[in-house]
């Protein structure tokens, strides 16, 4: 498993349950998560990830119109297989340090993708991250495993 990989997309809500819109760099606070995002707040799942290449599954299952933030994602990532980061795992993003606290949830009822589609890698692939050291993360950041 690859120990660097990189931010392929920053995204963004200011209400839950709706897909993210990407933005040039986002403002990650300690305790907190993305400045201005919905889910950010004193919990476990400050911050979610997904991999393009959990998007790039639900493509190739002939899945139109996907991109990045369309699974709700906060940070979308390339090359670091994230569902296999064991929780605790600290990771380097941009200027921030993160734990993974969660790998996977529940999808909420009336997931436009599973409704759409009949599945969503998110409950599966994607993991949520407290963040310790607070900073700004911008696309092409560099993502770093630096404990497991």
């Amino acid at each position: 498993m690859s120990k660097i990989g990189k931010v392929v997309a920053i995204n963004i809500s200011e209400k839950k349950g709706v897909i993210k819109t990407p933005i040039d760099e986002g403002t990650f606070r300690e305790n907190h998560g993305l400045v201005g995002d919905a889910h950010a707040g004193n919990w476990h799942r400050q911050v979610s990830l997904l991999g393009v290449e959990s998007i790039n599954k639900m493509k190739n299952m002939g899945i139109e119109g996907l991109c990045t933030g369309k699974f709700a994602e906060n940070i979308t990532t390339e090359g670091i297989t994230l569902y296999d980061l064991p929780v605790g795992t600290k990771i380097r993003i941009g200027e921030t340090i993160q734990e993974v606290t969660q790998i996977g949830k529940k999808c909420h009822k009336g997931c436009e993708i599973a409704k759409e589609v009949g599945d969503c890698v998110m409950p599966r692939e994607g993991i949520f991250t407290k963040i310790l050291q607070g900073g700004n993360i911008k696309k092409d950041d560099i993502i770093e495993i630096i404990e497991e």
